[in-house]
């Protein structure tokens, strides 16, 4: 039976991202609605979103809105847009005062309030619309305070009385700290008490703690992760109450959009390919190298990396490890990304050392992103912590071997290859260390040198299916169990 979900985001794709959180918003909405659900997604009406070629405009009876927290009054006004590739669409909150940035997110003192702004809105528009949703499904600190809203602020009205709340973490890095003065803002009207689970009582406020603690189901992006951040290691100071609601708390692995990431319709690429043309992906491979004037020996392995450069990816350890394995073994390296100057610095500098072995592209380009996956033999992706991942499920679609630490959903999508029995689909190490991670490289290089071998842990990773129609569906029965509560 259809279902009417609320599903409110700080970002989606193709609108606007920062992180994993659009490509999951993005495709949410998208299988949601080709499925017949009734899905209205609300999300910041960024002045950075690029509106040439979509169809934006303004919902008539939605204008000259006004939310007030504590002392702050709020104007806004909702445009609704076709979602590109469906026929789903969007809301967008148009308040200038908070989404009228130089970016998606910032550190300014009022940063809270702005996605305040858009939880309440989302709020708001259902009253306006007479949408009694079913479920309310919140999104990472940004929109975690709605699970409290929804018992308190909005409880009185009957159109939510059966509504239940899910929020989703992300990732639990990012918790929205605020001082206690933000109590009035975040609660107009009280009952204050009902915000010292999130730390009011100690003179501060943790949004996602808040969240965690009056959501009806709490998911993560992978089964791994949702035990990880159960423990002091990964559960950033929200072990102890993630242990409490074990019991509400899922992980359900993300899905791949395959009509973005397939090598078969790759529209970057010059030429399709599938399993069965594994010449084409060794001929794109030389076109590439060439193009970016690299060493082109057909037998001299390709690492990609496409990310962003922060510490949670592992660069601690390539700082120590790359170094040393391009000196004692041959492959090619070509990394995409940006982030923390000092990662940028070292990358830049491994392009001077080695200048026929080592690209460097700093930013992003997403035409690039498809090459590096194409062409690459390997993917690395040695994460300290990944609650989900992407990269490594592209890579596996196109025959691009990951090499990946066991940890989030690293763990949930990849598998180590065994030579005896060959099964398996990448290369997987445990440590989080320099050892650990040239054991992974070393033993990658040295499956690459087995042609039979590789062939068939090739074939087995393009074999894999992770497409967001399959694992929508798991979205939709957490929802219809938590209805049946």
């Amino acid at each position: 039976m259809p279902l009417r979900i609320c599903f409110a985001t700080a970002e989606m794709t193709p609108f606007a991202k920062a992180g994993g959180l659009a490509d999951v918003s993005g495709a949410l909405i998208k299988y949601l609605h080709a499925d017949g659900h009734d899905i209205r997604l609300f999300m910041p009406a960024y002045s950075s979103i690029a509106r040439s070629g979509l169809e934006i405009f303004p919902v008539d009876f939605l204008q000259n809105m006004w939310v007030k927290l504590g002392n702050y009054r709020y104007d806004f006004s909702v445009l609704t847009a076709r979602l590109p590739g469906s026929d789903a669409y969007v809301y967008l909150i148009d308040c200038p005062s908070c989404f009228h940035r130089n970016s998606l997110y910032g550190t300014g003192a009022d940063e809270h309030r702005r996605f305040l702004v858009l939880t309440h809105a989302a709020f708001i528009c259902c009253q306006f619309m007479g949408f009694s949703p079913q479920i309310m499904h919140f999104n990472d600190w940004h929109t975690a305070a709605g699970t409290l809203l929804l018992r308190s602020t909005y409880g009185w009205d009957a159109l939510f009385a059966e509504t239940r709340s899910v929020l989703t973490i992300h990732n639990i890095g990012y918790q929205g700290d605020v001082g206690a003065e933000a109590a009035d803002e975040i609660l107009p009207g009280g009952p204050h008490s009902m915000l010292n689970v999130g730390g009011l009582d100690r003179g501060h406020i943790n949004l996602l703690r808040t969240g965690v603690a009056y959501a009806d189901l709490i998911t993560t992006v992978s089964p791994t992760y949702a035990r990880e951040i159960q423990s002091p290691e990964y559960g950033m100071g929200l072990q102890d109450l993630l242990r409490a609601r074990a019991d509400s708390l899922v992980g359900i692995l993300n899905g791949v959009d395959y009509d973005e990431w397939d090598p078969r319709r790759d529209r970057f690429l010059p030429r399709p390919y599938g399993a069965n043309q594994l010449g084409v992906k060794a001929e794109l491979k030389q076109q590439f190298l060439q193009r970016l004037h690299l060493s082109s020996g057909t037998r001299t392995a390709l690492i990609g990396i496409v990310t962003r450069f922060a510490a949670q990816k592992g660069f601690d350890l390539l700082l120590q490890a790359l170094p040393a394995l391009l000196h004692s073994r041959e492959f090619i390296l070509v990394a995409l990304g940006t982030g923390e100057r000092r990662y940028e610095d070292f990358f830049a500098g491994l392009q001077r050392r080695f200048p026929a072995r080592v690209h460097f592209h700093r930013g992003y380009s997403d035409q690039l992103a498809h090459w590096i996956e194409a062409g690459s033999d390997m993917f690395l992706m040695p994460s300290h912590y990944e609650p989900c991942g992407l990269n490594q499920m592209y890579s596996l679609r196109y025959g691009t071997v990951p090499i990946v630490r066991r940890t989030g959903g690293l763990a949930d999508y990849v598998q180590q290859f065994d030579r005896a029995t060959g099964q398996g689909t990448g290369v997987v190490f445990n440590d989080y260390d320099v050892p650990g991670v040239t054991w992974a490289v070393n033993t990658a290089l040295d499956l690459y040198r087995e042609k039979a071998q590789w062939r068939r842990l090739v074939q087995n990773a393009m074999a894999q299916d992770f497409s967001w129609s399959t694992q929508v569906h798991h979205y939709v029965e957490a929802y219809e169990q938590l209805l049946q509560r």
